[in-house]
C-alpha cells in the first residue's frame, strides 16, 4: 500500500467531490484494502469512453491494492433510473438486461484485472425480497426529501409524471451499498443524491458509511453535451481502430486536456509537460495523436494503434488538411442541419446552390470522404472538418 499522502494525491485527480474526504483519509491511514464499489445498470450492449471515466478511478483503487467490486444492476435495470432524465424510462426486459450484462463483463476487463475485480448483481439479494421488505424499505425515506433531487424537483414543478416506481431506485441502489459494506462508492455527478442515500441507509444499519466520489460527466465529440450513444457524439471502447483514431482527432484542442485527465493513465505531471511543449509552440495534434494511441491500444493492440495513426496520415495530415482551420459552432433544428445550408453558413460556399453545385461535382468532403448526397442532413451532437475544393476547410460542431 503506498502512503496516504500519494494515494489521495492519485484519488483526487479528475474527481468533482468526496464526501467526506477526512473519513476517506481516516480509511486509508488503517492500511487494509478498502472495499470500492461502483454500479451500472445494462441499459445497453456497449460501452462508450463516458462509462470507462469512473472504471479508470476503479482501475486506480485496483492498483493501489484495494479490493474492486463490479456492480451489474440487473434488478435495478428492472426499475430505470431517471437520474438527468426528465421523463419516466421505460424498463428492460430480463432478456435484454440478461444479454448486455454478458458484453458488460467482457468489456470492463479490457481496464480492471479480471483476476482481482469481483463482478456483482443485485439481484443476488433483491431476487428473494418480497413486497414487505420493499415496503420496508419505502419506508426509509420521506416524498419530501425524494423531491430534493434536481430532476424529480424539476418534473414535479413542471407538472411532468414521476411514478412511484422511480422512488424506489435510489434506494435499491443504496441498499446495494449495505449488502456489499462498501467502503467507497463511485459514481457521476448525477449519481450524488443516490450515493448519499446509501451512507444514510447504511448509518442506519449500524454500518460505517461509505465515502462518496463523484466523476466529472465527459463530454461528447461536440465538447458541449455529454457522451451519448444516442446523441450520436460518442466513441464506443468497441469501435474500430480507424473509427476511434478519426474520432479522438476530431475533438477540439481545448477538449483534449480533458480526455487526457479523464481517459489516460499518463501521470499528470506528464500531460502537463504536454501543455508546456504546446504553449512554447509545438501542434496540439501531434499530442493528440499520443492520445489517440493510448487508447487505441487498450483497446485493441499496439499494432491497430499504429496502423489506424498511419491511416490517419494517409488520409488527412499529408499535405491534405490543414493543421489550422477556422471553428464553427451551429445550432441546427430538431432534423438536423441540411449540409447546403452549412457549408454556406460557414463561408466555405458563397451560397446554397454553389454548395449544391459543388457536392454534385464531388469538391465536398466530411472528414476526408467524399459526399455525393445534395439532401444529407447534418444532425446535432457531431465534430466534423468539412471541405470544398482543394484548399477551404472548417471543422464545425452541429450542437
Amino acid at each position: 500500500m503506498i502512503s496516504v499522502e500519494n494515494a489521495m494525491q492519485q484519488i483526487k485527480r479528475g474527481v468533482d467531490e468526496i464526501l467526506v474526504e477526512s473519513e476517506l483519509i481516516d480509511k486509508l491511514k488503517r492500511g487494509k484494502p478498502l472495499r470500492i464499489k461502483t454500479g451500472f445498470d445494462p441499459t445497453a450492449p456497449d460501452l462508450h469512453l463516458g462509462h470507462t471515466v469512473l472504471i479508470n478511478k476503479m482501475r486506480q483503487f485496483q492498483e493501489m491494492g484495494h479490493h474492486i467490486m463490479f456492480l451489474i444492476g440487473d434488478f435495478t435495470g428492472l426499475i430505470g433510473d431517471p437520474t438527468g432524465k426528465s421523463a419516466t424510462r421505460p424498463p428492460l426486459t430480463l432478456d435484454e438486461i440478461k444479454q448486455n450484462a454478458e458484453t458488460y463483463q467482457q468489456q470492463v476487463f479490457k481496464i480492471l484485472d479480471p483476476d482481482a475485480t469481483e463482478i456483482c448483481f443485485n439481484s443476488t439479494w433483491f431476487g428473494d425480497k418480497t413486497a414487505a421488505d420493499m415496503i420496508r424499505l419505502a419506508s426509509r425515506h420521506t416524498v419530501a426529501r425524494m423531491l430534493e433531487r434536481d430532476d424529480f424537483s424539476k418534473r414535479y414543478k413542471g407538472n411532468l409524471p414521476i411514478s412511484i416506481h422511480e422512488f424506489l431506485y435510489p434506494l435499491v441502489q443504496g441498499w446495494d451499498s449495505v449488502e456489499m459494506k462498501a467502503d467507497v462508492e463511485l459514481g457521476g455527478t448525477d449519481q450524488k443524491f443516490n450515493l448519499l442515500v446509501g451512507r444514510e441507509l447504511m448509518k442506519a444499519e449500524g454500518l460505517e458509511p461509505q465515502i462518496t466520489l463523484t466523476m466529472p460527466i465527459l463530454e461528447g465529440l461536440d465538447g458541449v453535451q455529454k457522451m451519448s450513444k444516442s446523441l450520436n457524439n460518442y466513441i464506443g471502447i468497441e469501435d474500430a481502430p480507424n473509427d476511434m483514431f478519426g474520432k479522438l482527432m476530431s475533438i477540439s484542442d481545448e477538449l483534449m486536456w480533458r480526455y487526457f485527465e479523464l481517459l489516460s493513465f499518463r501521470p499528470m505531471v506528464e500531460i502537463g509537460a504536454f501543455k508546456s511543449e504546446v504553449l512554447e509552440g509545438k501542434n496540439p495534434r501531434d499530442v493528440k495523436y499520443l492520445l489517440a494511441e493510448e487508447i487505441i491500444t487498450r483497446f485493441h493492440d499496439k499494432q491497430s494503434a499504429e496502423l489506424a495513426k498511419q491511416d490517419f496520415i494517409n488520409r488527412f495530415a499529408r499535405g491534405v488538411m490543414p493543421d489550422e482551420m477556422p471553428e464553427f459552432k451551429l445550432h441546427g433544428n430538431t432534423g438536423g442541419y441540411p449540409i447546403a445550408n452549412l457549408l454556406k453558413d460557414v463561408q466555405l460556399v458563397s451560397s446554397t446552390s454553389e454548395g449544391m453545385r459543388m457536392i454534385k461535382q464531388g469538391a465536398v468532403k466530411i472528414n476526408g470522404e467524399k459526399i455525393e448526397d445534395v439532401s444529407l442532413v447534418i444532425k446535432s451532437g457531431k465534430s466534423q472538418v468539412y471541405q470544398v475544393g482543394k484548399r477551404r476547410f472548417a471543422r464545425v460542431i452541429v450542437k
